[in-house]
């Protein structure tokens, strides 16, 4: 049998478990990634994880073939000692993409929409009506990554007629994006688009992507809206950039330092939504995650 390892990062049930099992798996779980290994680690050929490298060195895993991660991001990992021992790696493709996309599609109707608004005005029993409501179409809109996040959030804004235009390392053609730019033209652009969503990955190079020029450089009355990583922002620049532009709005649901600090201007920003991390979250995220667990190493053990 091919030894499985398991983490909490993940809450199987029974039935699941049983599903790995008849695979030829024999499972072991450990509930916190920093916890001792319940057996050898180089006895260990599949795992099934999110943080687990950062707690226990890769180097001492000398049998693992396949590592499968339930985060869509690959900052947590040793990439550079996975691709040079050519361990077999996934990610969370496709698992969080439908409610990250409606996510955005909330944050930015809410603001637009005012609903803040109308919900004070409700719990206040008052019969108020808001003249400054706007509409999305006709608007323009910067995905910055368009990768298969990027292209969820373009394909709900398209059915909205707004304008989308991509800004990625490339400027092929990409489904639901009216337009593709490269990201280094960013920077002159970004007094175009009413709304900017940020969904690129985080890598050493998108490190404060979005650098206190950009930000500066923002559009009037425009939207900012982070659901990738809070590094592709300087956070501190933008702070700054919201107490003094009240015409800004930003929803935010990543942050630099995670859980964010009391002390953090962001909470107390009239134009600012936070929101915990939680855009990944529905209630359909569990059976696709399983998903994709279960048919990657299906596909792994049966070769």
């Amino acid at each position: 049998m091919t030894k499985l390892l398991l983490t909490g990062c993940f809450n199987y049930t029974g039935n699941q478990l049983e599903l790995l099992h008849a695979l030829g798996y024999d499972i072991y779980f450990m509930q916190q990634e920093k916890e001792i290994l319940p057996f050898p680690a180089s006895e260990i050929e599949a795992i099934v994880c999110n943080g687990l490298f950062l707690y226990h060195d890769i180097d001492d895993f000398t049998s693992l073939r396949i590592i499968q991660l339930t985060s869509a991001g690959l900052e947590r990992v040793p990439i550079d000692k996975i691709r040079e021992r050519r361990i077999e790696l996934h990610n969370a493709r496709g698992v969080y993409n439908i409610p990250m996309a409606e996510w955005v599609m909330f944050r930015v109707l809410e603001h637009y929409k005012k609903g803040w608004f109308f919900k004070k005005e409700q719990e206040s029993i008052r019969w108020t009506k808001h003249r400054g409501i706007r509409e999305l179409n006709g608007t323009k809109i910067a995905i910055i990554g368009a990768g298969n996040i990027g292209q969820e959030v373009a394909k709900r804004f398209h059915a909205f007629g707004v304008e989308t235009t991509g800004y990625d390392i490339h400027v092929s053609d990409t489904m639901y994006f009216d337009h593709m730019r490269f990201v280094s033209s960013l920077e002159n652009e970004i007094r175009l688009y009413d709304i900017v969503i940020v969904t690129a990955p985080l890598l050493p190079s998108t490190v404060h992507l979005m650098s206190r020029s950009i930000i500066k450089g923002m559009k009037e009355n425009s939207i900012l809206v982070n659901i990738s990583r809070g590094a592709l922002i300087d956070e501190d620049s933008l702070c700054e950039i919201l107490t003094e532009r009240k015409d800004m709005y930003a929803a935010l649901d990543v942050f630099e330092k995670e859980p964010l600090p009391e002390n953090s201007p962001l909470w107390k920003l009239d134009n600012v939504a936070v929101s915990p991390h939680n855009s990944f979250v529905s209630n359909r995220t569990r059976e696709r995650m399983f998903d994709v667990i279960y048919n990657n190493l299906k596909n792994y053990i049966n070769r």
